[in-house]
């Protein structure tokens, strides 16, 4: 693994190809009381077995605005490790027996739920979807009731909203951290007009 030196008191120019994005960290220690979303159009299924191809695509729809890359990345054999860790949940957001959204827990200690991915595709954003799927993702969490911990990361990569919708779910930032990463716009994981604000350099 390469490194760079990081100025802590100014700028640090990248090598060429790379991304940086600034991750803020959140928790939430106990569950916030829940403004009921009543959204009939859509359910919620739990994955049994994933098919890795509809998964991608899924993937691909919610977080290809915002340069979402982690999964895409991985090989068939690798993602369906991690998809089939019994330790992940996934779930699919549905509305007319189509995927419109995402929510991927982890469980991997006893105690914490790590919300890995949420989303939801672009045209499916608005009237309360959002809220209705962070209501299933806080109340899947906080039914275990040993779980004292929720927690998530967001960058300066997602939606500028993100951050805001995470602060009024009732999750607190504990850390924040610099993700430095292959543009995936280069070797085509990604199309070069995606996230168009974290502009693509040839």
């Amino acid at each position: 693994m390469a490194h760079i030196q990081l100025d802590l008191d100014g700028y640090t120019d990248l090598p060429e190809g790379k991304v940086a994005t600034v991750v803020t960290y959140l928790e939430m220690l106990e569950k916030p009381a829940l403004k009921p979303i009543e959204r009939p159009d859509l359910t919620l299924e739990r994955a049994g077995e994933i098919d890795i191809t509809e998964y991608r695509a899924l993937f691909k729809r919610v977080g290809e605005p915002w340069l979402w890359f982690g999964r895409l990345v991985m090989n068939d054999a690798e993602l369906e490790a991690t998809l089939s860790k019994p330790t992940n949940e996934f779930y699919w957001a549905m509305k007319n027996g189509e995927p419109v959204g995402m929510l991927e827990l982890n469980v991997a200690k006893e105690d914490e739920v790590t919300l890995s991915y949420f989303g939801l595709v672009p045209e499916a954003v608005g009237g309360g979807a959002g809220r209705w799927l962070m209501n299933h993702a806080i109340n899947k969490a906080f039914s275990r009731p040993e779980v004292k911990r929720f927690w998530l990361h967001t960058c300066t990569g997602d939606s500028p909203q993100a951050l805001q919708f995470y602060l009024r779910s009732g999750f607190k930032p504990f850390k924040r951290s610099i993700e430095v990463a292959d543009d995936p716009r280069l070797n085509e994981i990604l199309d070069r007009s995606c996230a168009p604000h974290i502009p693509f350099l040839p």
